[in-house]
C-alpha cells in the first residue's frame, strides 16, 4: 500500500508513542514458552458492519506478522455472549485481552475478571468503565464531535436549526461524540445561533432507529430544518431514508462518521453531506503492535489518558479527517480504504 503524507504521520505518530507506560499486572497465569506464540484474545461488539471487519483484518494480520496468534469472538451486541466469550479466552490463556465493548459498563466484569487470571485488558475504540483499565486506544472521539458539528455549523453559514441523532446509549463513544457535538454547539444555542428542533437517542446504533427519530421530528415539526447531525453513516443511513420518503434527499445536510463505502457512494450522490474518515489501519495495526508488546511485558508509553469512573486510563489517540465531496479521492481512497472504483461506479473524477 502507498502511503500519503497523512499516512506517514500516522506512523510516526504510532511510533512514537510506543515508549513508557509500565504495567502494573502481574505476569500471566502460565509462562509463555519457546515453542509458544503469544496469544491475543480480541472480543469484538460485532462484525455487522464492514467497518468492523475491516477492523478485525487489519489488526489480526499485524499480530501475525509480529508472530501472535490472535483468537476472535463477535458478541452480536449481547453483553451476556460477550462476557461468556471473555471467559473464554481466559480459559484459553491469552496473554492479553482486547477488547471491543458493546456495553462500556457492562464490560467492567470482564476486566476484573481478566486481572484475577493476571491478563492486561486494552479497551479498543470505545472505553470500559468503572474498573481498572490497563489501556485504552482509539480515535479522539471527542474531536470527531466536534469536526462533525462545526461543519455543520459552517454549512449553515453559521446559524440555522437541527435535528440530532446520537448514538447507543450504552456505547460510551457515543456520549463522547455527543460532549465533542456540545463543544460547539453550545455556545451557538445559547446565542440563538442555532436551535436543535428534535434529538434523540439509536438504540445500538441502528438504522431503523434513526430513520424513526427522523420520521418523528418531521411529523411533530414539518421540514423546517436544515441539516441532521447524525453519529456515525449507519444513522445518516436511516435519516437518509426517512429524507427520501419526504422528497428532502440531497435538500438538508447530513453528517457522518467511518468512512462507509455505502456513505462514500452516497457523498458523491449528494445524498449525505460528510462523513469522518478514521484511518481504520494505523488504529488496528497499531492496537496490535500495543497489544504485542502487552502482552509480551513490554514497556509502552501512553501521551494521553481519560477518567473512566475509576481511574485515569491511559491512552493512545489517532487523528480523524472530515471527508466530503471535495476532499474524497484525496484521503478514502487514495489510502485505499475504498477504491475508486467501489465509490465512484468508475475510476471517478
Amino acid at each position: 500500500m502507498k502511503y500519503t503524507g497523512f499516512g506517514l504521520c500516522l506512523i510516526s505518530l504510532i511510533l512514537s508513542v510506543l515508549i513508557g507506560l509500565t504495567l502494573a499486572r502481574g505476569k500471566p497465569s502460565h509462562s509463555q514458552s519457546a515453542d509458544r506464540s503469544l496469544l491475543i484474545g480480541f472480543s469484538m461488539d460485532t462484525l455487522k458492519e464492514a467497518r468492523w471487519q475491516k477492523d478485525r483484518d487489519y489488526f489480526v494480520a499485524r499480530a501475525q506478522a509480529l508472530g501472535a496468534q490472535v483468537k476472535v469472538n463477535a458478541a452480536n451486541s449481547d453483553d451476556s455472549v460477550q462476557l461468556r466469550d471473555i471467559q473464554s479466552f481466559i480459559s484459553d490463556r491469552v496473554d492479553v485481552l482486547v477488547i471491543v465493548p458493546h456495553d462500556g459498563k457492562a464490560m467492567s466484569k470482564a476486566v476484573q475478571l481478566a486481572h484475577a487470571a493476571g491478563i492486561p485488558v486494552i479497551a479498543y475504540d470505545r472505553l470500559i468503565t468503572d474498573c481498572d483499565l490497563d489501556l485504552y486506544t482509539t480515535f479522539d472521539n471527542v474531536r470527531v464531535g466536534e469536526v462533525q458539528a462545526q461543519y455543520l455549523v459552517d454549512k449553515m453559514g453559521g446559524s440555522g436549526r437541527i435535528l440530532r441523532i446520537y448514538g447507543a446509549p450504552t456505547d460510551n463513544n457515543a456520549k463522547l461524540y455527543k460532549l465533542g457535538q456540545d463543544h460547539v454547539l453550545n455556545p451557538l444555542i445559547e446565542k440563538g445561533l442555532i436551535t436543535v428542533v428534535h434529538e434523540d437517542w439509536a438504540e445500538n446504533w441502528e438504522p431503523q432507529k434513526a430513520k424513526q427519530i427522523v420520521n418523528a421530528a418531521i411529523t411533530n415539526h414539518g421540514h423546517a430544518f436544515d441539516g441532521i447531525l447524525a453519529s456515525n453513516d449507519g444513522t445518516a443511513s436511516g435519516a437518509i431514508q426517512a429524507l427520501k420518503e419526504e422528497g428532502l434527499a440531497g435538500k438538508k445536510w447530513v453528517t457522518g462518521q467511518d468512512a462507509e463505502l455505502a456513505a462514500c457512494q452516497s457523498i458523491v450522490e449528494g445524498t449525505q453531506t460528510m462523513t469522518i474518515y478514521k484511518p481504520i489501519r494505523a488504529l488496528a495495526e497499531g492496537a496490535a503492535e500495543l497489544a504485542f508488546q502487552m502482552g509480551s511485558r513490554q514497556v509502552i508509553i501512553a501521551r494521553d489518558s481519560l477518567q473512566n469512573g475509576f481511574k485515569e486510563v491511559p491512552a493512545v489517540y489517532f487523528p480523524v479527517i472530515a471527508v466530503d465531496a471535495q476532499n474524497l479521492r484525496e484521503t478514502v481512497v487514495q489510502d485505499g480504504f475504498h477504491t475508486a472504483q467501489q465509490v465512484y461506479g468508475t475510476e471517478g473524477p
